[in-house]
């Protein structure tokens, strides 16, 4: 036939199908397609181009018409014509109304073609050598298999980046939790532990759900967070026990920080035993203290005052006075200010209570607040807390060299 209809018998046309129609005026590619091989990626691409399960099983049954495996190449008669009865059976019985509203799907996104008769029926006649046949046109498949193919391959690719993603994800929650309960039985006083268990339970139950590649993406972004705060925490508690492993064996001090000496430029006797300093510039400081103040080395219950005035701590460290809320006229007020910047140095609340216990409040600030003014000079601030914590245990230890070492430091 000369004429190749592009309407189709009683139907609507739209911009669509005049555009599909347009197109099977091209040239087909001459090595075709394996017809099964376009319905497997074509499976795998059905969402991309608008497609259903059932609208392919449709198509699947249109192309079973076709008697060749190879769609184009040799054989350019793509059109096949069977009756609606026909498609239904090899659609296991599906009804009549189903099948063409799948039908007119396939039409609508352009991978059937309708070559509809004068009166509409599906047939094909021979006049002499020449066929003429009326029904659907398969070359759409041929001509857009390469386009299909693609889509597939992204389809696959995301699917894959999908798999990846969530299985990443259930990994670091499973690592949450497990760091969770390892920090929870380390360091029990921080109460991080159980947010970050809760987070692992909430991820656990979110995981059971088709989540979204977003919300995914979302979900690893809040673990990786709180993996690395875990982290943190659980590294910075192996310094501080690696810093006063020394001290808790007593066989040997190694001071691990080169400046901490600055701080601590001589040892003094337990306060107690009333011993003389050793370095004549700190014992005169020490001296000049205790003729200003007296009244600090008065006894409370079961502990020392420091054996330095207030007003010559505060005079020497001034990096503390921005966290104070109102001027520091007493210990306590310093004892109160010191258990609120020493969270910020690193130093953990076991590391507070054994330096209280040892040392006392009141002398257990003065070394906090001192250790402040040299604080991008100490690697490990708990573990040094804990060090000279040992120290004062056995009666080793005063915080008036440091003291008299930052004031020099000034002097200088």
């Amino acid at each position: 036939m000369d004429y190749t209809p592009v309407t189709p018998f009683r139907r609507t046309i739209d911009a669509a199908i005049l555009k599909h129609q347009a197109a099977t005026q091209e040239e087909l590619p001459p090595t075709g397609a394996n017809k099964w091989e376009v319905l497997r990626e074509l499976a795998a691409a059905r969402v991309a181009f608008g497609l259903s399960d059932r609208d392919l099983t449709v198509l699947q049954a249109l192309v079973s018409f076709h008697q060749a495996t190879i769609l184009g190449g040799n054989d350019s008669e793509l059109i096949v014509h069977p009756s609606n009865k026909a498609i239904c059976e090899r659609l296991n019985g599906m009804p009549c109304s189903t099948m063409r509203r799948h039908l007119a799907n396939l039409v609508q996104t352009g991978f059937v073609v309708r070559r509809d008769s004068p009166n509409g029926k599906r047939y094909a006649r021979r006049y002499g050598h020449e066929k003429v046949a009326f029904g659907f046109d398969l070359s759409p498949l041929v001509r857009r298999f390469q386009e299909v193919c693609e889509a597939a391959e992204a389809v696959r690719a995301e699917e894959e980046r999908y798999k990846r993603l969530r299985a990443t994800v259930s990994l670091m929650r499973r690592d949450l939790a497990g760091l969770a309960e390892y920090g929870r039985s380390l360091r029990p006083d921080e109460g991080v532990w159980d947010q970050f268990s809760d987070l692992a339970a909430l991820t656990a139950r979110d995981l059971r759900r088709k989540l979204e590649m977003a919300d995914l993406r979302q979900i690893e972004d809040v673990l990786r967070a709180a993996l690395d705060s875990a982290r943190n925490l659980l590294e910075s508690n192996r310094s501080e026990d690696m810093s006063t492993k020394d001290a808790i064996i007593e066989h040997h001090y190694q001071n691990s920080n080169k400046d901490s000496n600055d701080l601590e430029p001589s040892f003094e006797k337990a306060r107690g035993e009333g011993d003389a300093l050793k370095d004549d510039d700190v014992g005169v400081g020490v001296d000049h203290c205790k003729n200003e103040g007296d009244h600090t080395l008065q006894e409370h219950e079961d502990q020392l005052m420091p054996n330095i005035p207030l007003g010559l701590v505060l005079a020497s460290c001034h990096e503390f006075k921005s966290y104070a809320e109102q001027p520091i006229r007493h210990w306590h007020d310093l004892v109160r200010v010191a258990d609120m910047i020493r969270p910020m140095m690193g130093i953990s609340p076991s590391a507070w209570d054994e330096a209280i216990r040892y040392m006392g409040p009141e002398e257990a600030s003065v070394v906090v607040v001192a250790m402040l003014e040299r604080f991008n000079d100490i690697r490990s601030p708990g573990g040094y807390l804990r060090s000279l914590s040992a120290k004062a245990a056995i009666g080793e230890f005063s915080c008036g060299p440091m003291i008299m070492a930052l004031m020099r430091r000034d002097a200088a």
